[in-house]
């Protein structure tokens, strides 16, 4: 494969996910020490923000429907996609400037929180929409896929390098106004990523003709009250709830790790053991190394599957949660491999599960005389159901953690320590047991078509 062989919606694609990747990364991993240990967020504010945060994301969803239904080309068109990307990069700068000089417990850290969690999330939300309809409607082939996949990992790849340098440049959070200088300079390069892509997605626009405008203006009353119909004919189908089951638990368990693995890390491991240099090599490692597994692993996805690769990846999980129990918390540089390890894993799997959404969307399609579009509402409704995992997550690992007053100067350490180890092993080890028995049921997958080429 040259670099001329590929296709220009690859190159669209894997654009945008340049900009979303250096962005979500970055936020996902840095806003909850942020605003724990710098900021000093009372804990039940830190709570009630989430809990805004999942009433908001459920709104959005479905306020996205409602648009999709009835002015889909409009609210979608690549001038909307791009001012949704660049308001996306806007919204990215909103936690790591403090709006005052505060003090601890401050009511307006809350509100800081609550601002930047909810405009990061819905325009977020705005560009993946985006890229999950050119995913599926651009690659109707599994060989087209399993090729975007891999150039998009590329972009994933380079993305994810944020996550390093900044660890290196502030010495993980530790020197602010330099940590500070590397979101504003990954903003900016975000934006750049972004214009160069979604300015270009309006040739891959899928248009109705002036006939089916008039009929859809007619049908919109009918297009609003038919939702609840909708979801009720997806969900039925086996195949989709239990991915929907699947997903959630993965999200979770993302959630958990990007969120608190500077927490996790910090309380469990000795300084003595981990220099800063080594942790900030251990945080990058986590981000990168998925992308360089995708890539990597393209043979062994095109012999067996995404099917089997996935769920391998979770009898992984499970086996490395029961070792390191086993082996205890005592062991420092077992662990640090053990929350890298988990990390990767979890990662790299999710970043496969475009292709199952992609076949399930393929297959629903003249199974029910559907339109193209439909693969967006497979998006709103996935995300309708997987996306309050990002909020549950870091609420109950922070409600464990208060048990044992984390935070405060006297907290009782070694309950804080076992607290969290069991957290970060046994949580794990659940979530591998659940994702097990639900992938283990899913009956849709990989097509076998794999003559096309891109």
């Amino acid at each position: 494969m040259t670099l001329l062989s590929i296709k220009s919606e690859v190159w669209v694609y894997s654009l945008i996910t340049l900009g979303t990747e250096m962005l979500s990364s970055f936020f996902s991993f840095y806003y909850v020490k942020l605003f724990l240990e710098v900021y000093k967020i009372s804990k039940s504010a830190f709570c009630q923000a989430q809990v805004i945060l999942m009433i908001w994301n459920i709104l959005t969803d479905l306020s996205g429907y409602f648009h999709m239904s009835s002015q889909y080309d409009c609210c979608l068109s690549y001038r909307c996609s791009l001012l949704g990307a660049l308001l996306h990069a806007v919204a990215f700068l909103l936690p790591w400037f403090p709006w005052k000089h505060y003090r601890e417990s401050d009511w307006l850290i809350g509100l800081q929180l609550v601002a930047s969690l909810c405009a990061f999330d819905s325009t977020h939300a705005w560009v993946q929409q985006a890229q999950w309809r050119l995913f599926a409607e651009t690659s109707p082939r599994q060989e087209s896929r399993l090729q975007l996949t891999r150039i998009n990992q590329v972009a994933s790849l380079v993305g994810s390098v944020s996550i390093l340098f900044c660890g290196l440049i502030s010495h993980n959070m530790e020197i602010l106004p330099n940590f500070q200088a590397t979101s504003v300079a990954i903003a900016f390069l975000a934006s750049l990523s972004f214009y160069s892509g979604m300015f270009n997605v309006r040739q891959f626009e899928f248009k109705r003709n002036p006939e089916e405008n008039v009929l859809s203006e007619s049908e919109q009353e009918l297009a609003r009250t038919s939702v609840i119909l909708l979801m009720r004919q997806i969900l039925s189908q086996r195949n989709f709830y239990l991915f929907l089951i699947m997903n959630f638990f993965q999200v979770f368990h993302l959630t958990i790790f990007s969120n608190f693995m500077m927490i996790f890390v910090d309380n469990l491991i000795p300084t003595e053991a981990l220099s800063s240099s080594v942790r900030s090599i251990m945080y990058g490692a986590g981000f990168i190394c998925p992308q360089c597994l995708v890539l990597l692993g393209q043979s062994w996805l095109k012999k067996y599957g995404y099917y089997k690769v996935i769920l391998i990846s979770f009898y992984l999980e499970g086996a490395a949660a029961l070792v390191m129990l086993l082996l205890g918390q005592e062991h420092y540089y077992c662990l640090a491999v053990y929350l890298t390890v988990i990390m990767v894993i979890v990662h790299t799997s999710l970043c496969l599960f475009n292709l199952p959404v992609a076949d399930m969307v393929e297959a629903d399609l003249p199974k029910f005389n559907r339109q193209p579009p439909f693969s967006l509402m497979v998006a709103v409704i996935s995300a309708l159901f997987t996306r309050p995992a990002q909020s549950l997550a870091p609420m109950l690992i922070l409600s464990k953690l208060n048990q044992h007053e984390h935070g405060e100067a006297n907290n009782r350490l070694l309950d804080l320590q076992d607290s969290m180890f069991n957290s970060v092993c046994v949580v794990s080890l659940g979530i591998a047991t659940v994702q097990i028995l639900t992938w283990s049921s899913f009956s849709v997958r990989n097509r076998r078509d794999c003559s096309g080429t891109v």
